[in-house]
C-alpha cells in the first residue's frame, strides 16, 4: 500500500513515520526561563554533524495552538540542555512529556534532580549518562504545519565517567530509551559488526 502525503492527516503521516523511522533516541531537553526549569522529551531528535557538532529537534504545539514551553525557551534565550535517558529514568521521562503552565517546573512536579554545571545553560538532569550543552543555530521553515525543527549547534558535551568504558578509545556505554511508535525500547545487547571480506 502506498500513502499519499497530500491525501491523508497530518496524524496519519506522522502515525507511519513514527512507527517506521525506528529507534529514535530521545532528547530529554532541558530549558529555563525566569528561574523555572522546563523539561521535556522529544524523539524527533538527531545528530546532524560532528563538524561542525549539530543536532536537530522537532518541537511541536500544545493542543491550544500555542508554543510549547521548550521552544519559547529556546527562542528566547538561545540555549538548551539536551540529556540522553536511561533505563532508570523511563517513568520520569515519560511523566515529563505532560503539558504544565509556564510557571510550574518538571523537575518540581515529577522530582526529576538536576546540576548545574555549567552556568551558562540551563542544569543537566542528575542522572544523565550523557548531555549536550547547546545554542540555537537556526530554525528551519518546512513551509506550514505545526512542527518547528531547530538545529542546535553543541557547545560541550558531558559524559558520565560510569558510561566510559574504555578511556583509551573512548568507548561510552550505558543502556538508552528509544522510541518506536507510541512505545519506548530499551535497545538491549549489543552486536559486533561483520567483518568486510
Amino acid at each position: 500500500m502506498v500513502f499519499d502525503i497530500d491525501k491523508h492527516e497530518t496524524n496519519t503521516t506522522y502515525k507511519l513515520m513514527a512507527q517506521t523511522i525506528i529507534p529514535r533516541p530521545i532528547a530529554w531537553v532541558v530549558t529555563e526561563d525566569e528561574g523555572v526549569v522546563n523539561i521535556a522529551p522529544f524523539s524527533y531528535f538527531i545528530g546532524l554533524s560532528s563538524s561542525p557538532a549539530t543536532v536537530l529537534i522537532s518541537v511541536g504545539h500544545k493542543a491550544d495552538g500555542s508554543e510549547k514551553d521548550t521552544l519559547a525557551n529556546i527562542r528566547k534565550h538561545k540555549k538548551c540542555t539536551i540529556c540522553m535517558v536511561q533505563e532508570c529514568d523511563l517513568e520520569k521521562m515519560h511523566f515529563s512529556s505532560k503539558s504544565l503552565k509556564h510557571e510550574q517546573s518538571e523537575s518540581e512536579v515529577f522530582n526529576i534532580e538536576t546540576i548545574t554545571e555549567n552556568g551558562n545553560f540551563p542544569p543537566r538532569i542528575s542522572t544523565a549518562p550523557v548531555a549536550y550543552y547547546c545554542t540555537l543555530n537556526q530554525e528551519i521553515d518546512l513551509g506550514g504545519g505545526s512542527t518547528i525543527p531547530l538545529v542546535l549547534n553543541v557547545e560541550a558535551i558531558f559524559v558520565d565517567d560510569e558510561a566510559i568504558t574504555d578511556k583509551e578509545k573512548l568507548t561510552i556505554s550505558f543502556n538508552p530509551v528509544a522510541r518506536i511508535g507510541k512505545s519506548y525500547a530499551f535497545l538491549g545487547e549489543d552486536v559486533d559488526a561483520p567483518q568486510i571480506p
